[in-house]
């Protein structure tokens, strides 16, 4: 009798191969964050975005493994960096990103799953203090200032 993928399919599942199959979706979940992250970092980079700040999260809160913090120079770059990178990560295939603060821009919160970024004008950056808020005792903040 030839074996059929529709066969081998429903045949259950070991103990062992289950613990397989979670392992490789963990590890193809942990390089799509790696790449969203990059992502992120790259479009920030390319739009002129001041002083980036990336946090990592991951273990530290359930909300993203990465926070990403930046500045544009007025609410006009601040909404045009936004929108572009929203518009990355779909393109990218990491689905729509949810977008907050975008009429005002003064602050504008960009949810992609794993990796939440914060745009800011300078002044309320500065006020909100956001870096010194979600900083940890012997975490490393990797920072790539953009003046």
């Amino acid at each position: 009798m030839p074996t059929t993928e529709a066969f081998v399919a429903s045949i259950p599942l070991g103990p062992a191969q289950a613990a397989a199959n979670t392992a490789q979706s963990l590890a193809r979940s942990d390089m799509g964050t790696t790449a969203l992250h990059e992502l992120v970092m790259s479009q920030l980079d390319d739009d002129q975005a001041q002083e980036i700040v990336s946090i990592p999260l991951e273990g530290k809160s359930s909300i993203a493994d990465h926070m990403v913090i930046a500045s544009g120079r007025s609410t006009r770059q601040v909404a045009s960096m936004a929108q572009k990178l929203a518009e990355a990560i779909k393109k990218a295939g990491f689905g729509n990103a949810r977008v907050e603060g975008l009429p005002a821009a003064d602050w504008v919160l960009i949810d992609a799953g794993d990796v939440v970024v914060h745009l800011f004008r300078p002044e309320v950056r500065t006020f909100y203090n956001l870096e010194r808020m979600w900083s940890f005792e012997g975490s490393e903040t990797s920072m790539m200032g953009r003046n």
